[in-house]
């Protein structure tokens, strides 16, 4: 089976022909982070209509590439939650029409479930159960994962998530966007020498919160913050805090569920600081941990094309109502 994805979540434009037994044939990807940046911030409407204007050539640019015409493709997967609505709305009456064009069936992806799953993309990709920690700009979820679509939620973010916490903090040293690789690369100037706390670590339970840890760099930053140095120093006591906050609370979520695997994926897994202080976690207990390559660690059509062919595979398929959701909690999909 032969399953074109689209991901319009936000402000990347993702193609991808993914097949049930070849796997991955073609990924695209196109980055609106030039267009963004003059405005500090992705701006929703502009979003939308520059994934108006990329997304149909990127489609026939990804089957021209992979040899490959419309009645190749046996079904086609787009994100359809959570996101920015006029973005996601591109996707998916694009998808939908396509495939009502084309008499072929269209599966809703949710956007988090992709970045899970993304793993599953490489070589040596990591067998279920196991324990996920999505980390993103709008998300930081721990999920006990038994099979695609059987998702306990452990714990969630009680106000900013980790990436977006890296973007606001990022904008207060002055480093525009993006703000979390801007950081990430002016930490590796600093040593954290302040010592940051690790908001709710000192309580159970698997939940999170980062505002209070975007208030204490705020109010580092105005005491200490006066040189280039001071930045870099806050930069990396920041990141080192986040870190270690992810690091505490999956080790918890490991032992509570009593596996030893451990997925990471979401933009921000291409962290490699956090990569590292995980995998330092996960050696000491014993357990194995996976990464997506860091090009599908952020959005892209990959992963919702493998997404999206695990459930047509399993028979399920929009009809041809077209909805998406803005917000759309993880755990309401049904199992396949």
């Amino acid at each position: 089976m032969y399953v074109l994805g689209i991901e319009t979540s936000c402000d990347e434009t993702g193609v991808a022909i993914y097949h049930s037994q070849r796997g991955l044939i073609k990924d695209f990807l196109y980055s609106q982070i030039a267009m963004h940046n003059d405005y500090g911030g992705v701006v929703p409407e502009l979003a939308s209509r520059d994934h108006v204007r990329k997304l149909i050539p990127l489609i026939r640019q990804c089957l021209k590439e992979s040899q490959l015409t419309s009645s190749d493709i046996n079904g086609i997967a787009y994100t359809a939650g959570p996101g920015l609505m006029g973005a996601l709305l591109v996707g998916a009456v694009t998808a939908r029409s396509l495939a009502w064009t084309w008499q072929i069936p269209a599966i809703a992806v949710h956007h988090m479930e992709g970045h899970l799953l993304a793993p599953m993309l490489e070589a040596n990709p990591p067998v279920m159960p196991f324990v996920a920690l999505l980390i993103s700009g709008g998300h930081t979820l721990l999920i006990q994962v038994t099979g695609v679509g059987n998702y306990h939620l452990l714990g969630e973010s009680l106000d900013d998530a980790a990436g977006e916490a890296f973007d606001k903090t990022a904008k207060m040293l002055g480093l525009g966007y993006p703000g979390g690789p801007k950081l990430s690369k002016l930490a590796e100037q600093g040593s954290p020498q302040l010592k940051f706390p690790r908001p709710m670590t000192d309580r159970p339970g698997l939940d999170f919160s980062f505002s209070g840890l975007k208030t204490f760099t705020m109010n580092a930053l105005n005491a200490t913050g006066k040189t280039d140095q001071d930045k870099a120093n806050i930069a990396a006591a920041f990141q080192e805090a986040v870190a270690d906050t992810l690091s505490i609370k999956c080790k918890r979520a490991l032992q509570q569920t009593g596996l030893k695997r451990l997925v990471v994926a979401g933009g921000v897994s291409a962290n490699q600081h956090i990569r590292a202080t995980l995998t330092q976690m996960i050696k000491k207990e014993n357990g194995e941990i996976y990464f997506p390559r860091p090009e599908f660690c952020t959005d892209n059509g990959a992963m919702i094309a493998y997404a999206g062919c695990q459930r047509l595979l399993a028979g399920q398929h929009q009809d041809l109502e077209i909805q998406t959701r803005p917000r759309w909690p993880v755990n309401e999909l049904p199992s396949c």
